[in-house]
């Protein structure tokens, strides 16, 4: 019995010993205090008011239906410029909200509809999200939505863990909303950080091999705020571990976008598990409150985001 004693509190010194040399970086703009405002003008002819636009940025006001300036940060969002048959709509489904502590991200899966008569009817489903990368700005269709999208930024650091504090709104009623109707089913959300070794062949499809996965699924409300959330990032084939069921790929069919040297968003051909010790090119971190695909959603979803980190 002593011995086993002794073990256990060897193992949980080493752990505290290896947590307190860790060194712990907040993410770019990953405390959610700076957002940019974007003043979108919408179009006459569904009410032209001008509506407010969050990106997670720098602390600024914006004017004018324009494509974000991605420079100015490494996040982008659903919440989007849209300019679909020529009328103007600006969405948010990501706003700022006062937190524990300043401010944080507002995450929530949000049911839209855009109506013109003799112009355009368009009513869709979507999940908050929050993601590395950009958007592909104005979208003009709400078919093959990925083909607007950047997935991912250049990232070569090899964190052992996300560190993240958020809170979780599940109504689990079983029912996800498709379209103008309903179908049967549950929605959990997700937030994962996806480290891939990429290359680019000579007809511009992108390649990858999935180095390292943080993952995280939440299917169920949270009993208020999880301060310090550790999500750990395993390298190599995951396959085996049932906690990450479900985060490849799945044999080289691309569910995501990235754009290649030619300018072109082009679906991430993720082709299989690179060794522990492959070099990391690129980054993919993603928090939503969905894990649908096909604009199905549960609608009243919600997630809270704040100080996103990363631990080495």
């Amino acid at each position: 019995m002593k011995k086993l004693q002794a073990l256990v509190f060897l193992a949980v010194f080493l752990t505290l010993n290896a947590r307190s040399q860790e060194k712990i970086e907040l993410v770019p703009f990953g405390d959610f205090e700076s957002w940019t405002v974007r003043n979108i003008k919408e179009s006459a002819i569904i009410g032209g008011e001008v509506k407010p636009v969050y990106a997670v940025g720098p602390r600024d006001t914006l004017r004018g239906n324009v494509p974000y300036d991605y420079s100015r940060t490494i996040w982008a969002s659903s919440n989007v410029y849209a300019n679909v048959s020529g009328i103007a709509k600006g969405s948010n489904s990501v706003v700022p909200e006062k937190g524990p502590s300043g401010l944080c991200a507002r995450l929530e899966t949000v049911y839209a509809s855009v109506k013109a008569v003799g112009v355009i009817n368009i009513k869709v489903v979507a999940s908050g999200a929050l993601f590395w990368g950009k958007v592909l700005e104005p979208i003009t269709s709400t078919k093959n939505t990925m083909n607007f999208m950047d997935w991912g930024i250049p990232f070569t650091k090899r964190p052992k863990a996300m560190v993240i504090d958020y809170k979780a709104y599940l109504p689990n009623t079983g029912k996800l909303a498709k379209g103008t109707g309903f179908v049967e089913g549950y929605d959990p959300e997700v937030i994962m950080l996806l480290l891939q070794n990429r290359y680019e062949d000579s007809e511009g499809r992108i390649h990858a091999k999935r180095v390292g996965t943080a993952f995280l699924r939440i299917d169920k409300s949270s009993a208020g705020w999880v301060k310090d959330a550790r999500i750990p990032v395993i390298y190599g084939d995951i396959t085996k571990l049932p906690q990450y069921r479900n985060q490849s790929l799945k044999n080289g069919e691309a569910t995501i976008n990235a754009v290649n040297s030619k300018g072109k968003s082009v679906p991430i051909i993720e082709e299989g598990w690179a060794s522990p010790d492959t070099p990391v090119t690129h980054a993919i971190m993603s928090m939503s409150t969905g894990s649908r695909t096909d604009l199905t959603a549960a609608i009243g979803n919600i997630l809270w985001i704040d100080n996103i980190r990363l631990a080495y």
